[in-house]
């Protein structure tokens, strides 16, 4: 993948991230009691955290100091 492109799904992932939280937060606020959807759409959020990390760090130049 070229830069652009990883732009590109950062910013997708980024999306899904926020929807996912957001999704979450629904789900918490109505009282559901379906907590292994909650426990899973966590587990997603975590995996896309990392993807976002692993993307940003590559992206980042490294500085010598």
């Amino acid at each position: 993948m070229n830069e652009e492109e990883l732009r590109r799904r950062l910013a997708m992932l980024r999306t899904e991230h926020r929807d996912l939280d957001a999704a979450i937060g629904a789900l918490i606020a109505t009282e559901s009691q379906d907590q292994l959807q909650i426990a899973r759409l966590k587990k997603r959020k975590l995996q896309l955290k990392d993807q976002i990390a692993m993307i940003e760090d590559y992206l980042t130049p490294d500085i010598i100091a």
